[in-house]
Parts: structure tokens; sequence; C-alpha cells
């Protein structure tokens, strides 16, 4: 009687450590992958971070950020073909895979995390987004161009895959939750990897991204001192030069005590202010000193004295001011220049060879809000590129004759741009009379 006592209870204590088994299995799943938490935990990637903002990150109220995840992500993009038959005719890539090819110039493997955090703002097409490009340590400085600009700005974060990136994250997290503008206005686009000043192939996934038509090619230590959107508006031949994929220029200038360039709160807002400031030799064109090269084919001269838009006429391939493109049809910056030098000046060069003109506003400028410059991090990387600068000039005026050759447009003013500056290039007259009987170029056929 007792050992039959014992078995039946052996058998009671087993049902139910596998009811309680099952029971766990099933609370699990439903946790897991009920509706509210399938959205949090399965598309929590997808949101490119949102939902973690929404939810208090950096309060004490989430766990750190796990790049792992993010890394590791798979999410796809889906290509519709064109002719479509009655079944399904998609195809399905990796996002990853995708914009791998994308930026195949830039040093690699590089991840890349489009609208990691993406303002709230609608924005008409015609506005002019800004695209920049920020470490942690210049988020004070971006906060003041937010809130000066309070228009759409896309911006790069590059964020060093090391041991200390999820702090990096958090920190980014702590920004957009400290100002409302950057919610408005600011889409975040984040690159994780191991190299240092990719800058150009920063500038191009800002650019990727923008969602106007117009952008901004600006460094973020660039105060706008001007109501430039305002200014683009009523201003007609400047937004006629836009539209016909032109450059627009903004004039920089830099305080010769660079005390004064610590507030942009006090900097000047009106024109013939800035001529007074000049002529006190308070305020000067950017780097006249350092190096003049890089902006003054902009004719300060010209701007004191006039209120129309007027075209750069003495371009030269140091040249690097601040401009206002067309985001369709600009060439995309050279992802090859890696670090300080030459990088910026090779992106503008080549969109001027391509046949854009530069034109500078007559109301607008900028002015540099001082900051220490880490000379260490910039010398060794102004040598390579400096090499690597005069390689691509002679491919530039090689590369682009034969695009303009075959498309029948060498002779024509598009480019012009192109025979200005390389005509002076050893061999390039030589190669031009060579291109007769290297391809044939016949007019394009009558339509």
């Amino acid at each position: 009687m007792a050992v039959a006592l014992r078995n039946l209870l052996s058998y009671l204590c087993r049902y139910v450590v596998l009811g309680f088994l099952v029971s766990s299995v099933v609370y699990s799943t439903i946790f897991l992958f009920g509706s509210e938490n399938l959205q949090k935990n399965a598309a929590g990637l997808i949101q490119k971070g949102a939902s973690s903002l929404s939810n208090g990150y950096g309060s004490g109220n989430q766990s750190p950020f796990d790049i792992e995840n993010v890394r590791y992500s798979a999410q796809q993009m889906t290509v519709q073909a064109v002719r479509r038959g009655k079944e399904p005719n998609a195809h399905t890539i990796y996002e990853d895979f995708y914009l791998s090819k994308a930026f195949g110039n830039a040093m690699q493997p590089s991840k890349v995390i489009p609208y990691y955090l993406k303002a709230e703002g609608v924005f008409d097409k015609e506005e002019v987004t800004i695209t920049t490009l920020i470490t942690e340590n210049r988020f004070e400085v971006f906060k003041k161009l937010v809130r000066n600009y309070r228009g759409p700005i896309s911006v790069t974060l590059w964020i060093r895959d090391d041991d200390f990136r999820d702090q990096h994250f958090a920190a980014l997290h702590a920004l957009y939750a400290s100002e409302p503008l950057l919610r408005q206005y600011v889409d975040v686009h984040v690159v994780v990897d191991r190299f240092d000043f990719q800058l150009n192939m920063w500038r191009n996934v800002a650019r990727l991204f923008a969602r106007t038509d117009y952008f901004m090619l600006l460094d973020v230590d660039f105060h706008i001192c001007t109501d430039l959107k305002q200014h683009l508006r009523e201003n007609e031949m400047a937004r006629k030069f836009l539209r016909e994929g032109a450059a627009l220029v903004l004039p920089a200038f830099e305080f010769t005590d660079e005390r004064d360039g610590e507030d942009s709160a006090t900097f000047p807002k009106d024109k013939r202010v800035v001529e007074k400031l000049v002529q006190g030799k308070k305020l000067v064109p950017f780097h006249s000193v350092k190096f003049a090269p890089g902006h003054e084919a902009s004719n300060y001269t010209k701007w004191y004295a006039t209120d129309d838009v007027y075209q750069v006429m003495s371009f030269n391939w140091k040249y690097e001011p601040y401009v206002v493109l067309r985001r369709e049809g600009t060439p995309w910056c050279d992802e090859r220049f890696v670090g300080y030098g030459a990088n910026k000046a090779a992106c503008l060069y080549e969109i001027y060879i391509s046949g854009i003109d530069y034109y500078v506003l007559p109301q607008d400028f900028l002015i540099h809000q001082s900051h220490a410059y880490p000379e260490s991090k910039r010398s060794g990387g102004r040598k390579l590129n400096g090499e690597l600068y005069s390689a691509f000039r002679d491919e530039l005026c090689l590369r682009y004759a034969k695009y303009m050759y075959l498309a029948n447009e060498l002779y024509t003013h598009k480019a012009e741009n192109l025979m200005s500056q390389c005509k002076q290039l050893k061999g390039f007259e030589d190669a031009l009379k060579e291109f007769p009987r290297m391809w044939k170029s016949e007019p394009p056929p009558l339509i």
C-alpha cells in the first residue's frame, strides 16, 4: 500500500513539473512574440533608434545600446522589376550589401546606419538641406548650428568601433533628447568603423540621405550669419542658377583675434558691418593668411561692392568654398581621400570640371567659430592627400574629356571649365587629338 502511494505521488509530481514547464514556455512565447512586444523586439532596429529615444534612453530607464545588434542586423531592401508579370517579380537584397557598393571606394568594412535618428519635420523639396559631419567632440557647436538654421539638416556621425562605442551612442541619444529642434530638423546617419577621418565618405552619406532637392556642403564650425533661406526665396537669379545645377558660394570669414570668434551670438548679421570689420582688420577672409588660394577666387573685393550674384572667374584647384548645390546631377566626393588635406578641394574641383559653374551670393556669408586645431592629426594627411590630389587632377581631366567627347560635349559650353583647368596638363592636348582614332563619335540620333 505504501509503495503504491509513493508511486502515485511520484507520477503526480512529474505531471506538475511538466505542466509548469509547458505553461512557462507558453507564457514566454506570448510575451516575446505578442504583437506589442514583437514590434519592440523585432522592429526596434528598423526604427533606427527612434523607439530607444521615446523610451527614455539615457535617463536610466533602458539598458545600454547593443552595437552588435546593429552591426549584424539583417535589414533588407526590395527592388521591383520594371516590367512586372503576373507572378511577384521583386528582388530583395541586404541593406549592408547595397551600401557597401554605394560607398565602395571608402575603406571597408564600414557599417552605415541611415536615419538612425530621423527628424519629425516634413520638408519642402525646394528647401536647402545642410549636410555636415560630426564626432562627439563637436556636439555643442552642432547644437548651435541647428538652433541658428532651423531648417533641414542631414548629418553623418562617426563612431569608432571600439570598447567605447556604446558610450558614444548614449551621448548621441542624450544630445537628441536635450534639444527639441534636433528632433524637428535633424536626420542623423551613423557610420561605425575603425577608420579615422573618411571625410568625403561621410559627406556622401549625409548627401545621399538628404530629403530635399538642394543641399549645402558645410563644416559644422561655420556659422551662417544671415537668413539664407529667405534670401534664396527672394533672389530669383540665384534660384534660377541653382535649379539649372550651378553652385552658389557663401563667402567665409574669420576673426583675427580668435577670442572674438568664440560666441556666434555676437557675430555680425549684415554685409556692411562685415565690410567695416574688415577695414578695421578685425575680420578677414577665411584662411587669407594661412592658405589664401582656398577662398580668394570668391573675389571678396567684388563682393563688398555688389548686390548682385556674380560668377567665379578665377577658379583654381585649391579653391574650397562652402556651397549650395542641386542634389541630383552633382558629382559625388571622391572617397579615396582619407584624413585632412585636399579632400574638400578635390570634391569641389571635380564638380567644377564636370561643367558646373560657381556663383557668389551677394548678401550671405559665414564666419568661422574659433576652436583648437589638432595639427598633429592633420599634417600627415595633408602630405599624403597632396600627392593623391596631384594624380587625381590628371585622372579627372582625361576621364571627363573622354566622357564629354563620347557625349559630343567636348567643344560645348559644358566643357569650358574642363578645358580651362586641363589645358596646362602635360600631354592633355595630344591626348585629345587621339580621341577620334580611339573612339568614333557621332552626333546623337534624332528622335
